[in-house]
């Protein structure tokens, strides 16, 4: 099934989902370019949930641009194989290399605002990203490193505790607790 087919398919699990799900969708369907991130309005991008085989510890980066502590992710770039982006963009922010997906499905869908920002000395205007995010399982025990363009921290966290460590409350209240929610409700 490819993405759109999977979005498409994709039961929401909140009204923000469902509204999101729906600007997906229709960007989707009127952007050719939508997986690029040439395009400056919105693209495509995957995100990841990772948390350790216990299930009580999430593992987070220390975002530069955004100077908090968020999930890792990144851009397709082209790619629409956006769980294999999701694993990609964490093997290359944490160093993780014993990633795996808990499922091929998508664990959630997110409009998420970009504010203008310098990026490689250029200035990046304010966008959307189209945001898939998929649930991943990664052993806490492995080494961890700092990938030094994206990020100056990795760590893991106790999942109540990851809301604490984040400082973009809208990050917290509609993101964050939703994929602990999800993942209590899951694994429960």
């Amino acid at each position: 099934m490819d993405i759109r087919e999977a979005i498409q398919h994709y039961i929401p699990f909140n009204e923000q989902e469902e509204a999101d799900k729906a600007l997906i969708l229709d960007f989707l369907s009127k952007n050719g370019d939508a997986f690029y991130r040439s395009n400056l309005v919105a693209h495509m991008t995957a995100s990841a949930w990772v948390v350790n085989p216990a299930r009580d510890r999430v593992l987070m980066v220390y975002h530069k641009i955004y100077d908090s502590w968020s999930w890792t992710g990144g851009h397709a770039d082209g790619d629409e194989d956006l769980a294999r982006v999701a694993l990609r963009e964490l093997r290359e922010e944490t160093g993780v290399k014993s990633a795996r997906l808990l499922s091929g499905d998508i664990f959630s869908l997110e409009s998420l605002t970009v504010d203008g920002h310098e990026k490689h000395g250029a200035y990046v205007p304010s966008h959307l990203h189209l945001n898939v995010t998929y649930l991943l399982e990664a052993d806490d025990r492995d080494a961890l490193t700092v990938c030094e363009e994206e990020n100056s921290g990795v760590r893991w966290f106790g999942l109540d505790e990851a809301l604490l460590a984040s400082s973009e409350p809208w990050f917290v209240e509609r993101i964050y607790r939703k994929l602990n929610e999800k993942l209590r409700a899951r694994f429960a």
